[in-house]
């Protein structure tokens, strides 16, 4: 039988280091432009307790998303080996585009995927680029549609890519600016006759809710009083995304388990967006709540949010690259293991791919 196959991955994580100690020098502003009364280090230690962030990577001001997107493209395609000629679809998710460091303008055109495939050097004609946004998921539904491309029988190998440079898109003033930071994760699928216990895609899920939850993530002035209005910056309704996510990604995450026909005692892993260590969490204990198991299983969640931030769209990928080459202390893949490929964002959007490695 035919299956989606991962066979190469790769990622980049920037070099710069912004660390939690870098924003106690911040004055944080509310909503309403008026400055937080809780001095700036505690701010930030409360941050810490709730995310599990203690810092986190920007990207040096030469590099551009396309540019960080290339080199964790160039990195899958030599571990997977393939000729990048041979690529068929090169799927990019993002939401900013290229935003130049010191402008406020976002470059989107032509697309990210043509810059990466311009990058790559891909002379082919019909290895189609183009870009999706979809929020936090869309590397993960970048993977469900090069799937369905493949199942159409119109294509046989997709580069699959995540980058985001949000670092140049927060307001400082804001505190949930520390969430968020930059990077890029890519894979490399190939449709693959396996055996039927083999590896590949087992199945998948998807939702978007965009009626009250519009804007939950969207675009708006800086906290800054005085700021110019005209300059946005993305900001989050926390509380909101929060419980939208123990909510939805839960269920999201079950339903593609029944889908590809496997029992929950059969996962090894969930590598899920990561957004904030306490919400991860109480996604996963709500997700096995569902099957009625309370006591999860040892070592089920790798996480990189404590060192490498939010990345949005690169948090999947970039975890499951470190992962598969045991860079994650006590976290390792063998062959036949079952995993989940979850994650939550603007739309607001939830999606699952449960894989067989």
């Amino acid at each position: 039988m035919f299956r989606s196959v991962i066979t190469g991955t790769g990622s980049y994580i920037p070099p710069f280091i912004q660390s939690n100690r870098d924003f106690t020098k911040h004055v944080f502003y509310s909503e309403n432009q008026q400055p937080l009364s809780t001095p700036p280090e505690e701010v930030v230690e409360k941050f810490k307790q709730i995310t599990g962030i203690e810092e986190r990577r920007y990207a040096t001001d030469e590099l551009n998303t396309s540019d960080i997107g290339s080199r964790a493209a160039k990195a899958a395609i030599a571990d997977s080996g393939i000729d990048p000629e041979s690529i068929d679809q090169l799927i990019v998710a993002h939401n900013f585009g290229n935003v130049i460091k010191h402008t406020i303008q976002t470059d989107a055109v032509p697309s990210l995927a043509c810059h990466i495939k311009h990058e790559l050097g891909i002379r082919n004609p019909h290895c189609v680029a183009y870009d999706i946004l979809f929020g936090c998921p869309g590397w993960v539904q970048g993977v469900i549609q090069a799937d369905a491309f493949f199942k159409a029988g119109v294509a046989k190998k997709a580069l699959v890519i995540g980058t985001e440079t949000l670092s140049r898109v927060i307001d400082m003033y804001d505190r949930d600016s520390m969430i968020f930071s930059d990077g890029a994760g890519a894979a490399v699928l190939e449709y693959k006759d396996v055996a039927h216990d083999g590896p590949g895609i087992l199945g998948s899920a998807t939702q978007t809710h965009s009626l009250d939850e519009i804007d939950y993530i969207n675009m708006a002035m800086s906290y800054y009083p005085g700021s110019d209005p005209g300059i946005r910056y993305i900001k989050m309704k926390g509380r909101k995304v929060y419980e939208f996510a123990m909510k939805y990604v839960p269920a999201a995450m079950k339903d593609c388990l029944e889908k590809s026909g496997v029992q929950i005692h059969e996962l090894k892993k969930v590598f899920l967006h990561q957004a904030n260590e306490k919400m991860d969490e109480g996604i996963i204990k709500r997700m096995y709540q569902l099957f009625g198991i309370t006591k999860l299983p040892d070592n089920i969640m790798p996480m990189s949010i404590h060192w490498l931030g939010n990345s949005s769209v690169a948090t999947v990928p970039t975890l499951y690259d470190l992962v598969r080459k045991q860079q994650v202390p006590d976290h390792h893949l063998e062959p036949g293991d079952v995993v989940l490929f979850a994650s939550v964002g603007a739309g607001m959007n939830v999606n699952a791919v449960c894989y067989r490695y």
